[in-house]
């Protein structure tokens, strides 16, 4: 079976209080959809673990206006360790989410009537797209960034995960990864210098390579239509040498952990990925369970060791109460679903 990416389905997001970050990233952006809660011990990742396998609790929260979801993800058996240095724009790793906007000045007014710790004003990048950055309570930062691409409507100014900006040593190395591997073959804008957005981040006074990346394939998939069309923003810092925003800890570490790909086909996946010279290093292999959602995970890196994840989804709860789960194991890969039937999730709405 050929392979289908859908969208991104979810960028893992490390903190110390889960339930408290689910507040928060509900209030401002909108992520009030729980499709799936779940506490366990995660044996599968041993290989980031420090060999053993440690308890953990997860939400994964979606905002049905459109877009990729927050995996936030707390530890139970061990202290959640943040980085030893301060990260700074350009170390390699996953450094913004960006996050879709229908419009920018006015979610910005909203953020700042807020309080909000707003790290920029309204800007077009080099691409021409307007976009503000802000940093969460936990010391996350974000880019609102103006879409065009929705699902639903909720009267909401922002949606879901549509892209995130990742510090690489060298854009010339980490290009042909995201291309052949992940399929972003469009080259939206190639930048380098100083910039003004960048100035309150820390590090970003520093001197930058940018490029971002879209796609061209169409989508497909069952929540094809949900995640819609997304971006990768690759950041290379020319007058430092960069730090590995994980060095030294565990997956599932305090910041962005992993970014995470809706997919099916998982045969011609692993090929692709082994053709490329960037094989699985964990493999579910077969399906894991998550309580609540169930599926068929693995992951591999980007030259730079981010960790990529695949997620193939074999069951989504849509109303846990009555017992209503979604099988997606039998129907055609690339077939949306129908538009009610994803609308279906919000009976697991959450409000704060």
């Amino acid at each position: 079976m050929r392979r289908i990416i859908s969208g991104i389905q979810q960028v893992g997001i490390g903190v110390t209080n889960a339930d408290e970050a689910f507040v928060w990233y509900n209030k401002h952006f909108g992520a009030d959809v729980v499709v799936f809660k779940d506490a366990a011990r995660a044996e599968l990742m041993k290989r980031y673990t420090g060999g053993e396998g440690h308890e953990r609790y997860a939400i994964l929260a979606i905002n049905m206006q459109g877009g990729g979801g927050f995996e936030i993800w707390e530890y139970r058996s061990r202290k959640s360790q943040p980085a030893a240095f301060e990260v700074q724009l350009g170390d390699t790793g996953i450094y913004i989410i960006k996050i879709k906007c229908k419009n920018v000045k006015a979610a910005y007014a909203e953020y700042q009537k807020a309080g909000l710790n707003l790290l920029s004003a309204p800007k077009e990048n080099p691409g021409g797209i307007e976009s503000f950055f802000l940093k969460d309570p936990y010391g996350n930062i974000f880019e609102v960034m103006a879409d065009d691409n929705w699902f639903g409507d909720t009267g909401r100014y922002t949606g879901g995960v549509c892209g995130v900006t990742i510090g690489v040593s060298s854009i010339a190395k980490a290009i042909p990864f995201y291309e052949k591997v992940l399929g972003y073959d469009k080259q939206l804008f190639l930048d380098e210098g100083k910039y003004e957005e960048f100035s309150k981040m820390p590090g970003g006074e520093n001197n930058f390579k940018r490029v971002m990346l879209g796609h061209t394939r169409k989508q497909e998939g069952a929540f094809s239509k949900l995640l819609g069309p997304t971006y990768i923003e690759l950041v290379e810092v020319t007058d430092r040498t960069p730090k590995k925003i994980f060095e030294n800890r565990y997956w599932g570490d305090q910041g962005y952990i992993h970014l995470c790909f809706d997919i099916n086909g998982y045969d011609e996946h692993e090929r692709i990925c082994n053709e490329n010279g960037f094989p699985f290093t964990v493999d579910s292999a077969n399906s894991f369970d998550m309580g609540e959602a169930a599926g068929h995970f693995s992951y591999n890196e980007d030259p730079d060791g981010t960790w990529i994840e695949y997620v193939e989804t074999h069951r989504v709860p849509i109303l846990k109460k009555i017992g209503w789960y979604l099988n997606l194991k039998n129907r055609k890969p690339e077939k949306p679903l129908p538009n009610w039937m994803v609308k279906s999730l919000s009976f697991s709405r959450v409000k704060v």
